[in-house]
């Protein structure tokens, strides 16, 4: 919450102790930034989504976002082909196997 504070992410209101005072508002900002971090945005990119003045701008930074998490998905989805045909090599070793030269060959053959 500190760190949040100082970043800029959220700004309750104190008591005269100087003790947070979170308002209802201020634990809706708060889910969401919990929310948003769990979805793997950074913290610039929650500042820009909470700080957006319109719905367009929000949704930028949503479309963003979902396109650099679609790329790395299709990452790890190729790394597990990858994997899974090396695993399933029946010659012992995919160093001479040739179904896994063969994918190698294909896979060399698409475009990323």
């Amino acid at each position: 919450m500190r760190h949040w504070e100082a970043e800029g992410l959220i700004a309750p209101q104190r008591d005269s102790a100087g003790h947070r005072r979170f308002q209802i508002a201020d634990r809706y900002r708060v889910a969401a930034i919990i929310r948003a971090k769990q979805a793997g945005l950074s913290l610039d990119d929650i500042r820009a989504l909470l700080s957006a003045g319109d719905a367009s701008s929000r949704s930028a930074v949503l479309s963003q976002r979902r396109d650099e998490l679609l790329e790395r998905i299709g990452r790890a989805q190729a790394a597990v082909e990858l994997i899974e045909t090396a695993l399933s090599c029946r010659h012992g070793d995919i160093a001479i196997c040739p179904n896994f030269r063969g994918y190698l060959v294909r896979a060399a053959d698409t475009p990323s």
